[in-house]
């Protein structure tokens, strides 16, 4: 397809979420036998005036289309002061189209910097949720930040029951650092089953969304909050790189044509703009939010075009090995760092923020003088490494803070651009999965204790499920880690297992 038709048709198929076409094919009052929002609603990629809201018409989520039947409808939004809608301040229609499995993505304006808002969706006699949604902001205002971030919601694992607690945090955002979804095939004998064999196809990923997306919890969390969003791997393939999948069973063309159904359905199911790309499978979701003068987020990709991975790709390799060295291998690709690099020397906000999918400081899993690294991590590309922390302590030491995720634990990290011995230069808090790898315990490893002490840049370790809650300030940080003590059953209570804070400017972080 020429690039010029295709940034046509995005255009197009983008336009068909912001307005009703005069057509009589878009249907104004369809009946509904059930309810056509039984997945919820969301917003997200704040900014001071401009909100996105989504949603997606349902009526059978697992079914082919959402038993939607080929329909396009007619959906009116409204955004209000109130709860109960009495002022009402934005509204609109917008049409759900097959093209775009019949999500709404619509971006609301003119709306008046660091508020509240309530939104919703109606259609005939159906109405969604009611959500909140929250401007940032104004730029130039330092207004204190209470956010939260969560990554690594494996179904089959466990219940998301750490998002329902999170749904009752007072947040004013949340971030994911991905695996939203898992791509696996069902596991017998596990806490609830995927619905199909492995997905590839637009046609299931967009069947795996509706099955996340299905759980009460998640929209519970959705609703509460505006998300930034990224993603990671299991949105595709666990482990790809760029082009090559997991087992490299299949060709570029075929990983080409996985990627573009993957990062098609992520974009039908997430509060995020519209993209501007030569295809599907080159969907660029890197970007910045500002939350006024007080924080940037950076939101990065570090799969798409990323080197693959050498050393035989295991998560604690002996290095030096193979090309692990190679000064041409890249995480985030030349044009990301170069935007990132220009951005950061730019930026005057107080605190830089990067949202990051795997583990950015060195952990070294050996004992004795051996070293080893993890080949799909940040220490299996010490070249790119390098080159961010470069880029960190040159524009902004000690007021960069690292949010991670991938992991399946919790970790405080100190990061440090010339071993332990140096001067730190930036955090790393690293967020524990929502569900996935199960249960997990307090009791650390024995493992984990000869890491620990072989790593003393690695402040803190814990290997329960939950979230982090993050407040900001101008001069300071603090994280506190939420964790729940199952998952693999019902009603787990929360509670507070590690608060740390930090100084804008200090080196080092310390442990309340």
């Amino acid at each position: 397809m020429q690039r010029r038709d295709f940034l046509f048709d995005v255009a197009r198929l983008a336009a068909m979420c912001a307005a009703v076409p005069t057509d009589w094919r878009v249907v104004l009052r369809p009946r509904w036998a059930d309810d056509p929002f039984q997945l919820g609603v969301a917003s997200g990629d704040p900014m001071s005036t401009a909100v996105m809201i989504w949603t997606r018409l349902a009526p059978k989520p697992l079914e082919p289309d959402g038993g939607m039947n080929g329909l396009r409808v007619g959906v009116n939004w409204e955004v209000a002061d109130d709860e109960a809608f009495s002022r009402v301040v934005k509204r609109g229609r917008a049409t759900a189209a097959p093209e775009l499995s019949y999500s709404l993505h619509v971006d609301v304006d003119g709306l008046a910097p660091d508020r509240w808002y309530f939104y919703r969706f109606t259609t005939a006699d159906a109405s969604s949720p009611v959500g909140r949604l929250r401007t940032t902001p104004a730029a130039g205002v330092a207004t204190p930040l209470r956010f939260a971030f969560n990554s690594c919601q494996h179904w089959e694992q466990g219940l998301y029951t750490a998002l329902q607690h999170l749904s009752r945090e007072e947040i004013d955002l949340c971030a994911h650092l991905g695996d939203y979804i898992y791509e696996y095939g069902p596991t017998p004998g596990r806490v609830r089953l995927h619905n199909s064999t492995e997905i590839r196809t637009l046609d299931h990923y967009r069947a795996r969304y509706a099955l996340y997306k299905s759980d009460p919890m998640l929209q519970q969390a959705h609703a509460r909050c505006p998300w930034i969003v990224t993603w990671d791997d299991h949105e595709v393939d666990n482990n790809y790189a760029s082009e090559v999948g997991e087992n490299q069973m299949e060709s570029n063309e075929q990983m080409r044509a996985r990627r573009a159904a993957a990062y098609q359905a992520w974009w039908e199911h997430q509060p995020v703009r519209a993209p501007r790309v030569r295809s599907w499978a080159d969907l660029n979701i890197v970007r910045s939010v500002d939350w006024g003068a007080l924080t940037r987020f950076w939101m990065l990709d570090s799969r798409q075009f990323r080197s693959d991975q050498v050393c035989g790709d295991i998560n604690n390799a002996k290095v030096p090995c193979d090309a692990w060295a190679d000064p041409g291998r890249t995480m985030l690709g030349a044009a990301q760092e170069r935007w990132l690099e220009q951005g950061m020397a730019a930026s005057r906000a107080r605190w830089q923020v990067l949202g990051n999918q795997t583990m950015l400081a060195n952990v070294d899993w050996i004992p004795g003088a051996d070293a080893g690294a993890s080949m799909d991590a940040w220490a299996g590309y010490p070249a790119a490494q390098t080159r961010l922390l470069r880029t960190i302590a040159t524009h902004a030491p000690n007021r960069t803070v690292v949010l991670t995720g991938d992991n399946h634990a919790n970790w405080v990290n100190e990061i440090h651009t010339a071993g332990p011995a140096a001067s730190p230069v930036a955090t790393e808090f690293l967020g524990t999965s929502i569900s996935s790898g199960g249960d997990g315990s307090d009791q650390l490893s024995t493992n984990a204790h000869t890491m620990m002490r072989e790593n003393p840049h690695v402040k803190w370790h814990n290997n329960r499920r939950g979230y982090v809650v993050c407040e900001v300030t101008p001069d300071n940080w603090r994280a506190e880690f939420r964790t729940v003590p199952f998952v693999t059953k019902p009603d787990a209570p929360i509670e507070t297992a590690s608060t740390w804070r930090l100084m804008r400017g200090r080196p080092g972080i310390e442990r309340e």
